[in-house]
């Protein structure tokens, strides 16, 4: 919703009427925002449609050059590369690179627990933080803890027209 600051001659309800005929008209722009929405998405999906029908050729030959000159450099990588694992060539470069290792965990309890016992602890990180949720519990628990303040977030004014569908003729 706007801030009110910003606004400029805004239209202010006289009386539960009018206020009631606000809500009415806000729904009516919503309904009408949700169909441009949904015009402009239908737009772009076809806008995006006929681009990919160009980049597709494109990319499947690129991957397909690429493969090639994986296919070369693999049967020639020592005459190719020596000490290196970089190929300049007068149009560009090509190599390999080593990815880091991936370290995966499964049963985290347990590894923890296996770490602890095989006296590995410098593996095990602890992280300690502020639990936000339990202060907005118990804020008085905490109200002469310094750097912490509860504050209310303050209020937001809210509209929910019901949405009556007009029949469109």
């Amino acid at each position: 919703m706007p801030r009110l600051k910003k606004l400029h001659n805004i239209p202010v309800p006289q009386d539960r009427d009018e206020a009631n005929d606000h809500i009415a008209r806000i729904g009516e722009i919503e309904r009408e925002i949700e169909r441009i929405s949904a015009d402009m998405k239908d737009e772009l999906a076809a806008v995006k449609e006929r681009y990919e029908a160009r980049r597709q050729p494109l990319k499947e030959e690129r991957d397909a050059l690429v493969a090639g000159l994986e296919a070369f450099a693999a049967a020639h990588r020592r005459k190719l590369a020596g000490k290196s694992k970089t190929v300049r060539l007068p149009a560009g470069e090509f190599g390999w690179r080593l990815r880091p290792p991936k370290v995966t965990v499964s049963r985290k309890i347990d590894v923890i627990a296996e770490l602890e016992e095989r006296g590995l602890a410098r593996f095990i990180r602890i992280i300690k933080e502020v639990n936000r949720e339990a202060i907005r519990e118990e804020p008085q628990a905490v109200a002469d803890v310094p750097g912490i303040s509860v504050g209310s977030a303050g209020e937001d004014f809210w509209v929910k027209p019901f949405f009556t569908e007009k029949e469109d003729a």
